[in-house]
């Protein structure tokens, strides 16, 4: 039986060495976003609104042309680490 993820965390290396994460419930939510928002804009200098889900009231803004490097990491709910 295959494993699903409970989620999705999304690594963006930026430009200057700076790594900011991002999550998405699915891969389908990841990919709707990449094609709808960030491909759409590759080469633009303006601002895009990253998805922060996990933080309320947080976004962050960034240039599309400043991310150089995406990776996109399953994570399971046997895979957190936990304080007992």
């Amino acid at each position: 039986m295959a494993k699903i993820a409970n989620e999705y965390a999304v690594h963006l290396l930026l430009s200057g060495g700076h790594r900011e994460e991002i999550r998405f419930p699915t891969a389908q939510d990841f990919q709707k976003w990449y094609s709808n928002e960030l491909m759409p804009k590759t080469s633009s200098r303006d601002f895009i609104n990253l998805p922060m889900k996990n933080n309320q009231g947080e976004y962050l803004l960034v240039r599309p042309e400043c991310i150089e490097a995406i990776r996109v990491e399953p994570v399971f709910a046997s895979s957190i680490d936990r304080d007992y």
